[in-house]
Parts: structure tokens; C-alpha cells; sequence
């Protein structure tokens, strides 16, 4: 299990990167009424309607889908870990069961899998 110390330093660094990644999310769309977990991303009107500027809308617009898709997956694993931190669960591996080494949480906080697991997962696909 890991330090109190560094369960304290990784949940501040999460909520922190929680914050940023709702802030984005919101600048680069709106909330799904289907699926309020969803970020709709906005289309990008340049008030043109040339074939030139419907395509540079076309392309601006699935970039940001990109992104967003992006940004919603870093969320959903950053929320992961706070939920773990709350259950007593974090920086433990999911697949062995084993404490992940501090600088792996360090260098990604959301990890829930220990190098070598992780390494043994990449190498099966």
C-alpha cells in the first residue's frame, strides 16, 4: 500500500488534472443531454460557404471530436484513480495484485497496473 504521503500528493495532482481536463472539455464543447459523461464538441462555423471553407470546417470539427474523445478517456482514468484512492485501492495492480512503484505513479498517476504487467499486456497484442 502505498505512503499516506504519497496517496495525499497523487489524490492533489488528480483533482488538479480533473479540474483541467473538465475545464477543456467544456472549452472545446457542451455536455451530451443524452449523456451528461459526453462533451459534444462544437462545430466550428466560419461563416463561409465555399467548398474551401466547409471542408476546413470538416476538418477543425473532427479534430476536436479527436480531442474530445481524448480528453473524456484522460477524465474517465483520472476519476478511476480517485475512486481507488477513496477505496483503498490505488497503486495497487489490477492484475497481480502487487504495490505499483511510486515512480510510475509519479510519471502517470492513473496507472493501475505495475510495469511488469503492463509490459507483459502490450507485448500480447
Amino acid at each position: 500500500m502505498p505512503s499516506t504521503d504519497l496517496l495525499a500528493t497523487m489524490k492533489a495532482r488528480l483533482l488538479s488534472d480533473k479540474k483541467k481536463l473538465e475545464s477543456d472539455l467544456a472549452d472545446l464543447g457542451s455536455k451530451d443531454k443524452a449523456d451528461p459523461t459526453k462533451t459534444e464538441a462544437t462545430y466550428p462555423e466560419s461563416g463561409g460557404n465555399s467548398d474551401d471553407d466547409n471542408a476546413s470546417e470538416i476538418t477543425a470539427y473532427a479534430d476536436e471530436i479527436s480531442i474530445v474523445d481524448k480528453l473524456e478517456s484522460e477524465l474517465r482514468d483520472t476519476v478511476k484513480a480517485l475512486d481507488a484512492i477513496e477505496k483503498g485501492t490505488y497503486g495497487i495492480c489490477k492484475y497481480c495484485g502487487k504495490e505499483i512503484d511510486a515512480k510510475r505513479l509519479d510519471a502517470r498517476p492513473t496507472s493501475s497496473a505495475c510495469i511488469a504487467c503492463k509490459k507483459l499486456l502490450t507485448q500480447e497484442m
